[in-house]
This record gives C-alpha cells, sequence and structure tokens, in this order.
C-alpha cells in the first residue's frame, strides 16, 4: 500500500498521563507543585507505568543514566503570550516576527540559569555532556541522578520486560524551578542504542501493477465486478504536481523566495539525483544549483531499532511534493540523528535557532498515549520559538485513523496534537481530464480481493486498512482558534471544558489517489541499486503538499505567515476551501487495485481488490469543520486569500 508515515520512538514511553492541559496548551511548562520547602516537583517525570504494583525494586547505584534537563528560559508565560499575537491576524502584533537572536535574547536561558543548572547538576556527581540553547544534557550513574532529581530510581515491569523509571516525579531545587522546563531520559523504556551506525542500503524495490488510470476514472475496470451499482475506475498511476498545483488552486506562484524546511530522521544517500530525475522526467522544473541544501547530524545512532532505510522513502516523497507543487521554493532537509524524540527535538530546535525556513514541514508521529508531558513541553517550546520568529510546523495527523485497530484506544497523534502546530489530514483526490478537480473524499479505505471465480468482491466493502489520523485530544485543552468553528461534539468529547481536535486542514493523502513518487532502491537480492518509481500516500504526502501550497500563499502574501492556525480558521466556511465530505456523489466511491502480490514483479501472482473511499474508521468526513479534513483542503483563491493580510 506504501502509506508511508514514519514513526518516532519516544525516547521515554509510557501510558497517557494526565496533562495539566490548561498550561500545556499554552505551553507554559508542566507545573511545579511544592513538595518540600527545598525543592519543587516536575510534573509528568514519573511514567504511569511505573506503578508500586510493577516495582522490581531498586535500580543498582552503578547503572548508567543519560538525561536531558530542558531549560525553560527567562519567561515562558511571556513566550507562549507572544507566540500567540504574532499569529493572530486581528492582534496588533500580528506579524511582527523577532530574529532568532531576538527571541534567544528574549525568551531564552540566561547565561546565569545555565551556570546555575550546571553547577546543581555537577554537584550531584553527574557529568555535563553537552549544553545547547535548550537543555544541558548529563551522564552519570543512578546515585547521582537520584541525589540531582530528589527522586529513587527503581526497576518496573512493563509488558514482558523491565526498565528503569522514577519511583516518583522528579524535582529540582527550589531555586532553579524557574529555569527548568522538564528533564527525560529517567526513564529508560525502551533501550535505545547510543553507538555510532552506518546508514544501511535503501529498501527492497516496491513497483504498483497496473493496469492504471492516468487521471481519475480514464480507465475502467470493466472486467471486473461492479461496486457501489456500477463499473469502477482503476487507480492511478500516481499523480504529478501538475495535477496537485491545478487541483489546489496554485496559479502561477512558485513559491519564489521562500524557504521550506523538512525534518525526518536520517538521509537518504540518493536524494539529490533522485529529486533531480523525477523532476526531469514527470515535467517539473528542474532544480536550480544550491535551492536543495542537507544538514545533517556527525552521526547517525539506532540505525537498526529505528528502520532507517525506510526514512529514506519519507524524505523522498517530502522533497519531491514539495518542488512539485512549490517549484521555486528553496528546500532544505534537516536530518535527525535518529527516529527519537531528542534527535527529533534537535532538527527541530537546528530550523528554529538558525531560522533555516519559514515553513516546516514534517511527516512523523506517534499516537498521543506514549507522549509524556515533560516531552509535550519541550516540543510546545520550540513550536512557540519558531512561531515567534515566523515559523510554521505542519504535521502529518497519522494513517491508521482513529488509531484503535493498531493501539486498541481511540486516540490523536503526537506532535500533531500540539496547539502549537498546523496538524495535516488527509484525502482522497480524484482529478479529471485536464488536470479539473473533481471532488475529494476523506482518506479512509475498506479493502476487499477478488473472489476465486473472479465474479465478485469477498465480504464487500472489507476490512478497514487505512485513513487520516484525526479525533480528539485527551491531554491538550482546546485552543482558541478552534472555539467556535470545532462542533461541541467533538471539541468536549473528553473534557466537559474541551480539547484540541485534529486535524486543522488538508490535502491528498490516499495512496489509491496518490504521488507518483522516484527513488533509488535496492533490487530483490540486495546486488544492484536502481532508480524507480511508485505510488505513494499517507498523510506524509499531505503535510509536504500543504506545506508546499503554504509556500505559495507566503509569495502572495510577501512575508512569512508564521503559525498558520488562527489565520486558517479564521478563512473558515469560505469559499477559499473545499469543504470535504465522505460521499460526495452520493454513490459510493471506490477503485480497482492490481498489485504485485510479492511487491516488485508478477513472479508470486498478482492480488487484485476494490479499495472504497471514504471509510476512516469511526471517523466521519461531514459539512463543515469535522475530525478527518478540518476546515477542508485548498481551493482556488486560498493562495491569493493572503494577499489581505
Amino acid at each position: 500500500m506504501r502509506s508511508n508515515r514514519a514513526k518516532v520512538r519516544a525516547v521515554s514511553v509510557a501510558a497517557t498521563l494526565p496533562m495539566l492541559a490548561g498550561a500545556l496548551a499554552l505551553g507554559i511548562p508542566a507545573a511545579h507543585a511544592a513538595d518540600h520547602p527545598l525543592r519543587d516537583l516536575l510534573a509528568g517525570t514519573r511514567p504511569a507505568w511505573a506503578t508500586a504494583k510493577a516495582d522490581k525494586g531498586a535500580t543498582s547505584d552503578g547503572a548508567r543514566v543519560s538525561a536531558r534537563v530542558y531549560l525553560a528560559g527567562k519567561d515562558a508565560a511571556g513566550l507562549a503570550a507572544y507566540a500567540k499575537a504574532v499569529s493572530d491576524p486581528d492582534s496588533a502584533s500580528y506579524g511582527r516576527y523577532l530574529t532568532a537572536k531576538q527571541a534567544q535574547a528574549r525568551f531564552g536561558a540566561t547565561k546565569a540559569q545555565v551556570a546555575a543548572v550546571k553547577s546543581w547538576l555537577t554537584a550531584a556527581g553527574l557529568k555535563v555532556t553537552g549544553v545547547s540553547r535548550h537543555y544541558v544534557s548529563v551522564s552519570g550513574d543512578v546515585a547521582a541522578a537520584e541525589k540531582a532529581f530528589g527522586t529513587q530510581l527503581h526497576n518496573f515491569a512493563k509488558g514482558s520486560k523491565t526498565y528503569r523509571a522514577p519511583a516518583g516525579a522528579a524535582s529540582v531545587p527550589q531555586g532553579l524551578a524557574d529555569a527548568v522546563l522538564t528533564v527525560t531520559g529517567l526513564d529508560n523504556a525502551p533501550h535505545m542504542a547510543t553507538h555510532d551506525d552506518q546508514l544501511p542500503p535503501p529498501d527492497t524495490v516496491f513497483r504498483n501493477a497496473g493496469p492504471f488510470s492516468s487521471y481519475y476514472g480514464s480507465k475502467t475496470a470493466s472486467t471486473l465486478p461492479s461496486a457501489y451499482g456500477s463499473k469502477i475506475p482503476y487507480a492511478v498511476k500516481g499523480y504529478t504536481g501538475k495535477q496537485l498545483r491545478a487541483a489546489y488552486g496554485a496559479g502561477t506562484r512558485t513559491g519564489k523566495g521562500v524557504r521550506v524546511a523538512i525534518t525526518d530522521a536520517y538521509a537518504s544517500p540518493t536524494i539529490a539525483y533522485d529529486a533531480g530525475t523525477y523532476a526531469k522526467r514527470n515535467g517539473d522544473a528542474a532544480w536550480k544549483t544550491g535551492q536543495l541544501h542537507q544538514s545533517l547530524p556527525a552521526a547517525y545512532t539506532n540505525t537498526e531499532d529505528c528502520g532507517a532505510s525506510g526514512w529514506y522513502g519519507e524524505e523522498t516523497l517530502d522533497v519531491e511534493a514539495v518542488h512539485a507543487v512549490a517549484p521555486a521554493a528553496d528546500v532544505t532537509y534537516v536530518g535527525a540523528a535518529s527516529c527519537t524524540d531528542g534527535d527529533l527535538l534537535d532538527a527541530l530546535g537546528k530550523v528554529v535557532d538558525n531560522h533555516l525556513a519559514d515553513i516546516v514541514s514534517n511527516s512523523w508521529g506517534e499516537v498521543e498515549a506514549v507522549q509524556t508531558p515533560d516531552l509535550a513541553a519541550a516540543y510546545d517550546q520550540v513550536f512557540q520559538l519558531g512561531a515567534v520568529e515566523g515559523i510554521g510546523f505542519y504535521f502529518s495527523s497519522g494513517d491508521d485513523g482513529d488509531e484503535v485497530a493498531g493501539s486498541g484506544t481511540k486516540q490523536v497523534d503526537s506532535p500533531a496534537n500540539s496547539a502549537w502546530v498546523t496538524a495535516v489530514g488527509g484525502t482522497s483526490l480524484a482529478v479529471g481530464k485536464n488536470d479539473a478537480y473533481l471532488w475529494e473524499t476523506g482518506w479512509g479505505t475498506d479493502k476487499a480481493v477478488l473472489s476465486a471465480d473472479g465474479k465478485s468482491w469477498t465480504d464487500f466493502p472489507g476490512a478497514f486498512t487505512s485513513g487520516a489520523g484525526g479525533g480528539t485530544s485527551r491531554t491538550v485543552a482546546e485552543p482558541d482558534y478552534q472555539q467556535g468553528v470545532v462542533p461541541d461534539a467533538l471539541a468536549k468529547a473528553n473534557s466537559a471544558n474541551g480539547n484540541r481536535v485534529v486535524p486543522d486542514i488538508s490535502a491528498i493523502a490516499d495512496p489509491n489517489t496518490g504521488f507518483l513518487v522516484g527513488q533509488t532502491q535496492s533490487s530483490p537480492d540486495g546486488k544492484k541499486q536502481a532508480y524507480s518509481e511508485y505510488r505513494i500516500g499517507g498523510t506524509s504526502l499531505a503535510a509536504p503538499t500543504v506545506a508546499a501550497i503554504q509556500a505559495l500563499a507566503q509569495e502572495a502574501r510577501g512575508k512569512a505567515i508564521g503559525f498558520a492556525n488562527p489565520a486558517i480558521y479564521a478563512k473558515y466556511g469560505s469559499k477559499v476551501y473545499h469543504d470535504v465530505t465522505d460521499d460526495p456523489t452520493g454513490k459510493g466511491l471506490a477503485v480497482a487495485r492490481v498489485d504485485f502480490h510479492n511487491g516488485y514483479d508478477a513472479t508470486d501472482g498478482l492480488d487484485t481488490s476494490v479499495r472504497s473511499l471514504g471509510k476512516d474508521s469511526s471517523l466521519s468526513a461531514v459539512k463543515g469543520y469535522d475530525d478527518v479534513t478540518g476546515v477542508g483542503t485548498p481551493a482556488s483563491g486560498y493562495v491569493e486569500s493572503y494577499r489581505r493580510h
């Protein structure tokens, strides 16, 4: 299927923790609860699975610990307030962004704060291994960590395994409460290797079998059974930039003068060749010298645990999709050293600290239940610093619908759940003859296979396979910009006070109506590598597509859009959006697919199936705002609507 959204491995994986939703929605550090006259607790630092029942006793004093102490800066509340003001079209401060240097001077940690934090940690016996604008990293033994953070580290059973974690919330000396945001790394679930790894070769080649439609409906599956009362078209071979630009109202805009960054883990060793070859073969503008940049770490870790080669396709999709829709935009790929939260936070921090771009596309995430409040606070701080600099972050909303099938719990994904990012949902897109926009449905797929006699679809419409992530957060409060737009039935699904609902906006995601991508891949025997093309989807496609459309909108505006959600919601209900529903024709929609059984050739036979559209688990795309497509997808007029601000 190649729905291709990369998964994050959390530094600290835990079940859902109660979050101080109001505080964290504004990005204020997790509250420090007074527990002892000389120390303040760091809420959210003890994982929910570290229970008394699961306690297996104290961790050995000599065991090693590596941790990060994230710095709160000198005005956390002021940072959140300014980030909100510069992003609000109705604010007098709208668009009055700071430079990275100004943001650091106004909101960053002071030298005195950093020195005090380092002094406290070293006095406890920990070794400072690094200092960034965002955190102080340390290492040492358990005894020193316990002394520094005022808690005992124990071993706890988690499933069939045992991990280290604080037996109680970590704390800091009272005089440092305002300097410390949180600490991560005191628990070690899952274990992450720390040795330097070499990047592996790319994954085995993936190809789509035909027949194909060149545009939606161009080739009918006349010899296959009907679905929803009529013959159905074959899936498209894969849309190209020309078709996507037409569908979403690009007009003559190209993203000229706009900088877009992409964050993923690792780095495809063939990205420049692949992107250049793809553009040449598919009618996109040629890449200019110096238009594609890479910012990579000195070394990579956890390549096996993270499935490093699988991230190559993610990077390739992101880079090629941005260029296809915004061919003149400057693109910087920022690769993280691994797929852990800490390394991905470093990549995001690098974008903000050096203001590498105004628009950042991020096609990765994990279910909300594994994001602890300490990590949420660290992410939100980076997003707010970006907002005050005029940087907007766009995150894919997920590829597993309401997540029940995969996790057993109805939930949204993070970091897309942050109130400080634009969560991008997904659709199935029909582009017809002469690049005409026909319709969209919410992305959600049911699959049924061809019967043995070829005369029917077995158990039609079949089982749910994938769909756009969405729903109501359990941990993040409803942000101001969603109030009055998001129906109470969604906003108050988990709390009478209201919570953040995902997504905000959407674009093409369904791999059955997906995008054609070109990538160097390995032969089945692993002996050769060659460039090939295949159709791909997922909200991994929606996020860079929306990021590229925002680059066109920024070109129209003539200055940075920054954190776009207040502006996106301010346009709600207008003609600049396609209001997407699950069944726009009223007849039921489906496409026929023929796939190689082994994923790359006909040696092991073919698999024929029908894919029904607009079937996203328990989520529904309806008129108005919904938790599959948000406010809808950009229509003709969306890009130019930014000229008025």
